[in-house]
């Protein structure tokens, strides 16, 4: 199993950001963390609000603790509150279980990370964390 590199995560970053001015989005923040949901690369544009960090941080870090795309996991909280707020307390209440953190998938399939991205509606959000994985030539999983 190979990891995400800091060049990968940095054009992954920039993939991201260019999808959101594309499809004329929000500032957004993007935030790629590695398998063990250490960060890697993140970015907030001019005019995202600060706390954006943390938001971008925790749709990744939740998609990649939990092996599931924010959507599923948001799919999970409506259908198991209680599991999703207990995985959340065990996890720190970093979790954040929406659209818009990604997994990202070597070309053998293995999750080696995930992306987090905020700043527009979670639709959007995941949309441009898919655009930036493919624009680094990986697979993503939202």
């Amino acid at each position: 199993m190979s990891g995400i590199i800091l060049d990968q995560a940095r054009a992954i970053v920039a993939g991201a950001r260019a999808k959101g001015r594309e499809m004329g989005l929000k500032p957004l923040s993007v935030a790629v963390l590695d398998a063990g949901g250490h960060l890697l690369a993140f970015e907030r544009e001019d005019g995202a609000s600060p706390g954006r960090f943390e938001i971008a941080r925790g749709k990744a870090y939740g998609a990649v603790m939990l092996g599931m795309p924010g959507s599923a996991q948001m799919a999970r909280a409506e259908g198991q509150a209680y599991f999703m707020a207990a995985v959340n307390g065990a996890f720190g209440g970093k979790v954040v279980p929406v659209p818009g953190g990604v997994l990202v998938r070597d070309a053998a399939g293995a999750v080696i990370g995930a992306v987090g991205v905020t700043g527009d509606t979670s639709e959007n959000d995941a949309e441009a964390a898919v655009a930036g994985i493919e624009a680094a030539g990986l697979a993503a999983l939202a």
